[in-house]
């Protein structure tokens, strides 16, 4: 074999892109510090692997449609005094993923709801777990959708293969009759098979406004939080913290 020439073509037949972008100066690295041929390849290999997960995680996240980007480092727990560090840690750590369980934020608009939904579901993305967005009104259209085309059952299956939905603003507007049994039926769905992450502007207690039904509201929370972690928030708004919403301007005061 000639060396450089031959590792050159033979990444380029088996399509890595990144070990041919690397290997080079691995190679010469290997020289340096003498390394085994099991130590070069060893490095050969994690270097691409590394890269299929990393480009596999921005993947990942483009498909799961998140409206932001937002990180949990990003996250300003010193405005949000009421939620204790180790609790988004722990929730960091995916565990509820592997055991099929659910994430539950309750608060008022601007707590941090969202930010903090989508940076559990950007880190599953980055951690191999496929991760689908939407707001309650739109997962309700969704399902609407495939039930007047007769494939609802069918849809539920294919999201059931996805391990993260999350559901954003439960509550914002409220259900019709027909919404509110779609939405219990994706929650049904998912009950002990797969994770949901919940995001609601009401406490439980006023579920019933927003699904119509007391009864029917009752038994999804009783699906949702029977194995989860349910966080409560409290503040302002984040958004408006640089705000001054209660004091008049000096031309308003004239």
């Amino acid at each position: 074999m000639s060396g450089a020439r031959d590792l050159t073509y033979l990444c380029r037949e088996l399509k890595h892109p990144s070990l041919l972008a690397g290997v080079q100066r691995l190679a010469e690295r290997a020289r340096a510090d003498a390394w085994s041929h099991e130590e070069f390849l060893a490095a050969c290999l994690e270097r691409e692997v590394s890269a299929r997960q990393s480009h596999g995680g921005e993947a990942r996240i483009h498909s799961a449609r998140f409206p932001a980007r937002k990180t949990l480092e990003d996250f300003d727990f010193d405005h949000q005094r009421s939620l204790k560090r180790e609790t988004i840690a722990h929730l960091g750590t995916l565990d509820f993923i592997e055991a099929k369980d659910n994430v539950v934020f309750l608060g008022p608009p601007g707590t941090g709801k969202t930010h903090l939904s989508i940076g559990l579901g950007i880190r599953a993305c980055q951690a191999g777990h496929r991760v689908a967005f939407a707001t309650a009104a739109e997962w309700v259209a969704r399902l609407g959708e495939a039930h007047h085309l007769g494939r609802l059952h069918q849809e539920l299956t294919r999201l059931g293969r996805i391990p993260l939905l999350v559901i954003d603003e439960v509550g914002y507007i409220p259900f019709d009759g027909e919404a509110a049994n779609l939405f219990f039926q994706l929650i049904s769905a998912r009950y002990e098979r797969a994770s949901v992450i919940v995001t609601s502007n009401k406490p439980f207690g006023r579920w019933g406004e927003v699904f119509g039904d007391p009864v029917v509201a009752a038994a999804m929370i009783d699906r949702l939080v029977h194995h989860a972690e349910v966080v409560n928030l409290k503040g302002d708004s984040y958004r408006l913290k640089d705000r001054d919403m209660g004091r008049m301007t000096t031309s308003e005061e004239n």
